[in-house]
């Protein structure tokens, strides 16, 4: 697990203590493309279930997420395709 990852993970599990929580490094799939380096850790995908997420439009959950990960967009973290839920939602 990169270093990226763990900080990732830590932060969506202390915002949302998501029931389901998975993300992937997707760096290597956009390897010259925009934002992309070449040491990676610069594309994701997530998936997170979480009771947070009840009640909030697509939009308010990105939004969500992204406020998160601040600080991991500051330090190089370039784009992210998000998959969220609440429990329930299919």
């Amino acid at each position: 697990m990169s270093n990226r990852v763990a900080r990732i993970e830590a932060a969506l599990r202390a915002h949302f203590a998501p029931i389901i929580l998975q993300i992937e490094d997707d760096s290597a799939k956009h390897a010259g493309h925009s934002g992309a380096r070449a040491e990676g850790e610069t594309h994701y995908s997530v998936l997170v279930v979480s009771e947070r997420f009840s009640g909030l439009n697509r939009v308010a959950r990105h939004r969500l997420i992204n406020d998160a990960l601040s600080e991991e967009f500051t330090a190089g973290l370039h784009a992210l395709s998000l998959t969220l839920r609440a429990p329930g939602e299919a």
